[in-house]
């Protein structure tokens, strides 16, 4: 069902991007692959696909993944977004650069990235935007103050291009995945046991679940959280 569709990984080499460019390799899609280290873009590559180092806090970057894609291959069928920085601290040890960079990379950089990609999809008329959010965006945390402002934003501005996108026949898909044991957390200076939480390939099953349903079905939403840690 996947085979020669164009698919955009953004945040390709991460843990779920990663865990998703090695399900979509098998299944015969065309892929253009986009995270900020060409050295590690270009090792995933050599799999399949077309690498394009993009920092997506740069809209001129964005617009050259989309323009690279098309030159390529046509058109851009799916956008799977699974870029994010975290930051997490109690509320008064946030720095104005803590909130910078990470509003600069969940949300405009998000936003960026998705009016790229849909604005290709429009003029195809046919599209699916997979937006990784995580469960941050819907629930919060302590420690998450920043963190979870930048991604509740990108859950309203998906929210409200799904609302515009419908007339076009562009899907969009949120995921909130509770905690995934990727190279996120090596940073975060929580005790937190990882061997507890999601494994990056039960991430990209979903994301994999949710591109192969059916024409007229719309997984708007997934919510998968790891049993030692369950928001409602």
């Amino acid at each position: 069902m996947l085979q020669d569709k164009v698919i955009v990984v953004v945040g390709a080499t991460g843990g779920i991007g990663r865990a998703v460019v090695s399900r979509l390799q098998p299944l015969g899609a065309k892929l253009v692959l986009a995270a900020r280290h060409p050295e590690s873009l270009n090792t995933l590559a050599e799999s399949g696909g077309l690498s394009v180092p993009t920092d997506i806090t740069d809209p001129a970057q964005v617009q050259n993944l989309m323009a690279q894609a098309v030159a390529t291959f046509g058109r851009i069928d799916i956008l799977v977004n699974a870029a994010g920085v975290g930051i997490l601290k109690p509320w008064d040890k946030l720095e104005p650069a803590d909130l910078a960079t990470q509003v600069a990379v969940n949300l405009q950089g998000n936003f960026y990235t998705l009016q790229a990609a849909a604005q290709v999809m429009k003029t195809q008329r046919a599209g699916h935007i997979c937006n990784v959010i995580g469960i941050l965006g819907k629930h919060t945390m302590p420690m998450a103050a920043a963190y979870c402002a930048s991604k509740f934003g990108a859950v309203g501005l998906s929210k409200v291009l799904a609302d515009e996108l419908r007339r076009y026949s562009v899907k969009v898909t949120l995921f909130y995945f509770g905690g995934v044991d990727t190279p996120f957390w090596d940073g975060i200076a929580l005790k937190v046991d990882r061997t507890k939480m999601l494994r990056p390939e039960t991430a990209a099953q979903a994301i994999i679940y949710a591109l192969q349903s059916e024409p007229a079905a719309v997984p708007m939403e997934i919510n998968i959280q790891p049993e030692s840690h369950l928001f409602f």
